[in-house]
């Protein structure tokens, strides 16, 4: 996964343009920056380029604008908070063309220009080799740090990196590669997944992947429904996946196989309807007037007990519908435990990232992932287009 990737700190970066793709998409509510975090979190590489006397150039998309302009979905308040927070940040009001060319020619060593959403332009998620050329006009060094993008191999992940000879990954990068690295290739034993989320098929290539690598899976929020389902418990009106019967059983037979447990909840938090009142059943069989919206109290000893001797915990995804306040216990409760686990504890996946911050443990994280489906992908196939783009 590291083999042949070079990071930040070994480029000569000294009055060199070099084009940082970031992951600045945040969300923003009439101008303003709801949570931060993606942006304070490429801070270390960003300052460590201007600190080193680059012309610093950001790239990073937001939204979905569907390859159109969308104002709502502008950039500009992200310059406009770094300008605020950190350093004066200039912005360009696209990020290709004359205008921007002229913004680069006009830097000084150790400025820093944030261009235009790349996404208002249909060429970069079309990885289209003309885009990747024009960006690639303000790109004597490129830096890939962001994660959470890596897994598209859209024009600024992918084309444009295979277009420059001098190419690294940034310090959020490389943290992200090393500890999944470790997941991947060198964990310490017992190692333990806790998978959450509403669907299994979101996760299946997830899953059978883990397979291989962990000791035991731990499996709640609603893809738990379908599992339970296919082993011949009662689920009622709970999500169930009817399609992926056969895939799931597969998955059952080969952890048994294997010897591998894979843990599923004993007891429910349940409603009649998805924002209903709470009831809960103390037992595996749900009602049929009722569904499956939070693991219930046994489950989360249970869990805690299965926990209880890991080395390491990789956590994705929710246990129940955590936003709610009345099937969010479930969530909390492991999220709190992870963090005082002794454990190597990594979360991925936006939804479990929340749920950590929320339960206010995130200091006691060893590393909470800034990607949720790249963390997901990399798990999965061992790599992604944005780190092969970096070794070519």
């Amino acid at each position: 996964m590291l083999e042949g990737v070079k990071f930040i700190n070994e480029m000569n970066l000294k009055s060199k343009k070099v084009f940082i793709r970031v992951d600045f998409n945040v969300p923003v509510k009439n101008g303003v920056i709801q949570d931060a975090t993606r942006i304070d979190e490429a801070m270390e590489t960003i300052s460590y380029a201007k600190n080193e006397g680059a012309k610093v150039i950001l790239a990073s998309h937001m939204g979905r604008p569907k390859g159109s302009v969308k104002p709502e979905l502008s950039l500009k308040p992200v310059a406009e908070y770094i300008t605020g927070r950190y350093f004066y940040t200039c912005f360009a009001e696209d990020c290709i063309g004359e205008s921007v060319k002229k913004n680069v020619s006009n830097m000084e060593d150790g400025e820093v220009l944030l261009l235009e959403n790349l996404r208002f332009h249909p060429e970069e998620k079309a990885n289209d080799p003309d885009f990747a050329a024009k960006l690639c006009e303000f790109c004597d060094v490129y830096i890939n740090d962001a994660f959470g993008s890596s897994h598209r191999a859209h024009s600024s992940v992918d084309g444009l990196p295979r277009k420059c000879s001098e190419k690294a990954a940034g310090f959020l990068m490389k943290r992200e590669l090393e500890y999944f690295d470790m997941l991947v290739n060198n964990p310490e034993r017992p190692f333990y997944a806790v998978l959450g989320g509403a669907k299994v098929s979101d996760k299946i290539g997830v899953i059978e992947s883990l397979m291989d690598k962990v000791d035991k899976i731990l499996i709640g929020g609603a893809m738990a429904y379908t599992f339970l389902n296919v082993l011949g418990v009662k689920t009622g009106k709970s999500l169930v996946e009817n399609d992926l019967f056969n895939t799931v059983e597969k998955i059952i037979r080969k952890a048994d196989d294997k010897n591998m447990k894979i843990v599923l909840p004993v007891d429910h938090i349940c409603s009649t309807e998805f924002n209903g009142k709470p009831e809960y059943v103390d037992k595996r069989d749900i009602p049929d007037n009722l569904m499956g919206l939070d693991i219930g109290n046994k489950t989360v000893e249970l869990y805690k007990k299965e926990l209880s001797d890991a080395k390491i915990v990789m956590w994705n995804g929710p246990m129940g519908v955590f936003e709610s306040k009345d099937f969010c216990k479930g969530t909390f409760d492991i999220a709190e435990y992870l963090g005082s686990l002794g454990a190597v504890t990594v979360v991925g996946g936006g939804d479990s990232v929340s749920a950590v911050k929320k339960a206010g443990v995130s200091g006691s994280i060893d590393h909470i992932s800034t990607g949720g489906g790249a963390s997901l992908e990399l798990l999965e196939k061992g790599t992604l287009a944005g780190i092969e783009a970096l070794k070519t």
